[in-house]
């Protein structure tokens, strides 16, 4: 497993960018991005452009590649899935798990979060999980509750070894792709009960878990939301589809 270093810019592409648009993207990101070595960049890119990603990042190994997601088992006949090993051949090191569209589009469960956390883990993939509750939760004061109950959830198999080599997202449903953002307060609050959590479970070894923001991030509230208590960086999704917009925001 990769360490990740904080802060930490991660782009999740979800279903955009084939391999030739994945090539151009990098030779423009990389001609517009100032390598940096106080921060982690991960890309996650469709699993059918990890390897051109991959290859376009041979000489950058600083920056990281991810899988969008992972089926639980090793290997076995599960038609149009992906293994965390076949992720990790492909040149991913980090898996992301749990993420609110696999889990309200796709019906992803809470146990399952947990078995693709062990798998990728067993793979040597870090996980990053992701957690958050939808706007009917909010509303009914059920935020703490439902994010605490993804994050149990989520890290119920794996072993205390490697539940330290892992990063969490927190990603209100409400806040995704829709315009609106949790306040640079609203996402403090969240970020410290999580971290309280991981701290009963892992005891110090908790601050160095990294606890993302993730929920229409942008160029122009990037930077107030990193600033934020607890906040180590920021999951992106269509600001990260523009090479020169995401180089900016990956600088914050």
């Amino acid at each position: 497993m990769r360490r990740i270093r904080r802060p930490v810019f991660a782009a999740n592409w979800k279903m955009h960018h084939g391999a030739m648009d994945a090539r151009e993207y990098m030779h423009t990101f990389l001609g517009a991005f100032t390598r940096h070595s106080d921060r982690t960049l991960i890309f996650f890119p469709p699993a059918a452009t990890l390897l051109a990603c991959s290859e376009a990042l041979k000489q950058r190994s600083e920056i990281l590649l991810g899988v969008q997601n992972i089926h639980w088992e090793d290997k076995g006949a599960f038609t149009g899935e992906t293994s965390a090993s076949i992720a990790r051949d492909a040149g991913a090191h980090v898996a992301l798990v749990g993420h609110s569209e696999r889990r309200h589009v796709f019906g992803e469960t809470d146990e399952e979060t947990g078995r693709k956390v062990a798998a990728a883990a067993r793979a040597g993939l870090t996980p990053l999980l992701c957690v958050g509750e939808t706007l009917a939760e909010r509303e009914r004061g059920a935020t703490e509750e439902v994010v605490l109950r993804q994050l149990a959830a989520g890290l119920a198999v794996v072993d205390t070894a490697h539940a330290t080599e892992l990063a969490i997202a927190y990603e209100p449903v409400w806040a995704i792709g829709t315009g609106k953002n949790a306040t640079p307060e609203d996402a403090s609050v969240v970020h410290a009960a999580i971290r309280r959590y991981l701290a009963e479970r892992l005891g110090e070894r908790a601050k160095h878990t990294a606890i993302l923001y993730g929920g229409s991030v942008n160029r122009s509230n990037a930077a107030v939301l990193l600033a934020a208590s607890d906040v180590d960086g920021l999951l992106v999704g269509g600001a990260s589809l523009d090479a020169v917009g995401w180089s900016k925001i990956a600088s914050t």
